[in-house]
């Protein structure tokens, strides 16, 4: 009998996809196995707590609990397994150990278990996985056989999973910097319509109303003027990915602007090829509660963060007085105690400081 019969490895591979994870996998091999149970059990990304995949009767509570305590505090060798080696129960307990004669007769022997086989897989990155048979059965040989071809494939799926996880990770990280820092992308069509795009997107959407997703997924600006000036830019990158990228102001208070640019690499992984990826950056609250803010981060009264704020965007002092209707000699005394306040020393050091504390990512 092949391996691969009973789509045994299709299942291995593709449980990286189920929910439970490998789920079919464990119950294909249990029938295959003729064993009452199989158990896959591995630690993910350091967790103290092992992940315990399962198929077959269910354990009591009890039983269940004893287990994963015993892989949790290592009372039995599964650490000390070697690597790609299956192994049986007398290997595993010491019948001279009282605690191992005291596991084996209290679960095991209880639980009508005479057949065990396991083997410890270790994917490169550190995380350990013990793959098992159980039962009444004493076709051991068998499934000692079978259990060690799969290592290899095990092994992959262990290696593939782990990389998986952490891509995710990453993935997650990356969102949530990307959404604290007010940025994200999406990619469109020829038709102006919405490929991909960063999840918090839709969040900016109902927050700002610059932009909206339309009907049929179009990218619609709220500005009559901005949506032809953004569907004539995609016709022009649809016929021209060489063409030069274009930024576009949507709103000043909240700031938000978009950056649209040709893709030369187009996706083979989406049924409608991007041909733009636009890229929004801008603030989610209003000029307002940025004042609001920088009082709480600096300790300015909020006439002065009025002030700061307007010299952060780049406003001289005499600019900036005339537009919060403050005389020259009330915007210099107020300037003073941003600067000491702030610690800064010269406008720009004052607009550094601003910019880049953790203001941007409020």
């Amino acid at each position: 009998m092949r391996l691969d019969d009973g789509d045994l490895l299709k299942s291995l591979h593709e449980g990286l996809f189920e929910q439970p994870l490998w789920s079919t996998f464990l119950d294909r091999l249990r029938t295959r196995a003729r064993t009452q149970h199989a158990t896959l059990i591995f630690r993910a990304m350091d967790e103290a707590v092992p992940i315990e995949l399962y198929s077959g009767e269910r354990m009591s509570p009890q039983l269940r609990k004893l287990l994963i305590e015993s892989l949790a505090h290592d009372p039995l060798p599964y650490r000390t397994m070697r690597e790609g080696r299956v192994y049986d129960l007398d290997e595993l307990i010491d019948p001279a150990n009282p605690e191992h004669r005291a596991f084996r007769k209290g679960t095991i022997d209880q639980f009508g278990v005479s057949m065990v086989r396991m083997v410890r897989v270790t994917e490169p990155g550190g995380v350990d996985a013990w793959l098992s048979c159980a039962g009444g059965r004493s076709s051991g040989a068998a499934v000692s056989n079978l259990i060690a071809a799969l290592v290899p494939h095990l092994r992959i799926a262990m290696r593939t999973f782990v990389a998986m996880e952490r891509e995710r990770f990453r993935s997650a990280v990356n969102t949530d910097a990307i959404r604290r820092l007010n940025f994200g992308w999406l990619t469109l069509d020829a038709r102006c319509r919405i490929v991909d795009m960063t999840p918090h997107l839709e969040l900016m959407f109902q927050r700002s109303g610059v932009l909206r997703r339309g009907r049929y997924d179009r990218l619609t600006p709220a500005s009559p003027a901005i949506d032809r000036e953004l569907t004539a830019l995609i016709k022009t990158f649809a016929q021209d990915p060489d063409a030069r990228p274009r930024a576009i102001n949507l709103s000043r208070d909240p700031l938000i602007d978009i950056l649209v640019r040709p893709i030369q690499n187009r996706s083979v992984s989406s049924p409608t090829p991007p041909i733009a990826i636009a890229y929004i950056s801008g603030d989610r609250i209003s000029q307002a509660d940025r004042c609001d803010q920088l009082v709480d981060l600096f300790g300015l009264l909020p006439s002065e963060a009025r002030l700061a704020w307007a010299i952060a965007q780049g406003r001289s002092i005499a600019e900036a007085a005339e537009e919060l209707g403050l005389s020259i000699e009330t915007a210099r005394n107020y300037s003073k105690k941003i600067y000491a306040k702030t610690g800064a020393s010269r406008q720009a050091e004052l607009v550094r400081i601003i910019l880049t504390s953790v203001l941007a990512m409020a």
